[in-house]
């Protein structure tokens, strides 16, 4: 793990720099999907404090096992189905994976019966992936002025997930225009909306060079997962 973490640390550095952008401006979000409960406490250890999770049943068991939740902030990145919504706001710090209107509605109910704000990334289909979720780059802007005007969610970044098997050219096409939208909603919508989720273990480098602010790593931090 050391060996990984310092591996993936340098090549952060390198991109971040090669980009003209400074290293403390990328955060990484260890993926702890599918491994064993004591996970949090590892990453946490190594200096991982954001923790990315996809299940909200096998979040809660790990949540049951860990006694320092202040410590880390929890990040859903899965994909969110309204039947576990309150779950999912009991549990999350930041739900990524907001990609529609009809679930922003529902954190938006809940999150005021729970008397409080949800953070929330709004999550968008850049690269018109059809086995992929999320908003379409058409929809987004009216659809991030129509959330951004809900009283107990508070939408600050954007997500995408790119299409399998992606060109590299196309691949840096579809995050510089993720930053794109990211920026039109900051400056016109909503200015808490900075962060940048894109990059995950096979390509976080050139998510950097194109501005991510969160990059998605599980198997370049714990090697692979457990089947």
């Amino acid at each position: 793990m050391e060996n990984r973490l310092q591996r993936v640390n340098s090549r952060i550095q390198n991109a971040a720099i090669k980009s003209g952008r400074s290293p403390s401006n990328i955060t990484v979000i260890a993926v702890t999907k599918s491994f064993p409960i004591g996970i949090w406490d590892f990453a946490l250890q190594n200096n991982l404090a954001t923790i990315g999770e996809s299940r909200i049943q096998e979040t809660e068991i790990k949540r049951k096992k860990f006694s320092k939740r202040k410590k880390i902030e929890l990040h859903l990145i899965g994909h969110l189905q309204s039947n576990k919504v309150r779950k999912a706001v009991q549990l999350f710090d930041i739900i990524q994976t907001v990609d529609s209107l009809k679930l922003a509605n529902q954190i938006n109910t809940i999150s005021g019966q729970e008397t409080q704000t949800q953070n929330i990334f709004l999550q968008v289909n850049t690269g018109g992936d059809p086995n992929k979720y999320g908003f379409s780059p058409k929809e987004i802007i009216a659809v991030a002025k129509e959330i951004s005007e809900m009283k107990d969610i508070s939408i600050t970044g954007i997500m995408t997930i790119p299409p399998n098997n992606i060109s590299k050219g196309n691949l840096k096409t579809v995050y510089k225009e993720t930053r794109k939208i990211r920026d039109k909603i900051q400056a016109s919508i909503e200015k808490r909306c900075k962060n940048l989720s894109m990059g995950m273990s096979n390509d976080y480098e050139i998510a950097i060079s194109e501005g991510a602010t969160h990059i998605r790593l599980g198997t370049a931090l714990f090697g692979e997962r457990p089947q």
